[in-house]
């Protein structure tokens, strides 16, 4: 017989569950709101790929008469295809939102997805440009965001501060914008997936043991993104004082 503490212990643990779906639910339901505010093609979009996706599927069904046995696969991966591309466009304006303004680079950053190792904010100014360091597979990333003329110096003094300690390991520089030469936000993830493969996971831990000595010669950028208005010389001001 079950002894009453892991009865209630299942029970907390059924709670849980009903509760973090309840909360995730909510959470998609008001970005989709959001999303539908902002984007009046969200939902022809959607539905769209829902209807052409379910009628593929049916069509192949019906072509190897089995039409009505694969009409619940089509509704299936129709619903997942409506699913990623809200969730495409939901990233898209957020990542418009975001694109231009102070630390959103590094906010980028923060959110990429796979084994890379962030170091924000290696070198700043208090004009808010800065420069974050990454590393990963192809070796050590340097990502900057500010005006091309200030980041520019920025970024040859750490490669120069860098390459003293790493030896022969690649340094690849990337300047986040929209001007020739750049790499849009929205495309870093992509842009860094593309870079060659050059070091091992052992190599890469060696690697992050040696720059951890470094530290960080710029004070802190903003958590995010700066909201359009937002007072420049009030955040300049706080990043003199720290």
């Amino acid at each position: 017989m079950a002894a009453p503490q892991d009865s209630e212990a299942k029970k907390a643990a059924k709670q849980a569950k009903r509760s973090a779906r309840k909360a995730k639910f909510t959470q998609v339901f008001q970005a989709f709101s959001m999303q539908r505010k902002e984007d009046k093609a969200l939902i022809p979009w959607m539905l769209g790929v829902f209807l052409v996706t379910a009628g593929v599927i049916f069509g192949v069904g019906f072509a190897i008469g089995q039409p009505w046995l694969t009409l619940p696969l089509g509704i299936i991966a129709g619903v997942l295809g409506a699913m990623i591309t809200f969730g495409r466009r939901v990233q898209r304006t957020v990542y418009a939102k975001a694109d231009g303004q102070p630390g959103a680079a590094a906010w980028a950053l923060d959110n990429l997805r796979g084994k890379w190792r962030v170091t924000q904010t290696v070198a700043a100014t208090t004009q808010l440009d800065a420069v974050h360091r990454v590393l990963g597979g192809p070796g050590v990333i340097l990502v900057a965001e500010g005006a091309p003329h200030r980041i520019k110096g920025l970024l040859a003094q750490e490669k120069k501060r860098i390459a003293r300690l790493i030896g022969d390991v690649p340094i690849y520089d990337i300047v986040i914008g929209n001007d020739e030469g750049q790499v849009p936000l929205r495309k870093l993830q992509r842009h860094l997936m593309k870079l060659p493969r050059n070091l091992k996971s052992q190599q890469i831990d060696a690697l992050e043991a040696k720059l951890s000595a470094l530290g960080n010669k710029g004070a802190a950028m903003p958590k995010g993104p700066m909201p359009q208005g937002a007072k420049m010389r009030n955040v300049q001001r706080t990043i003199r004082r720290k």
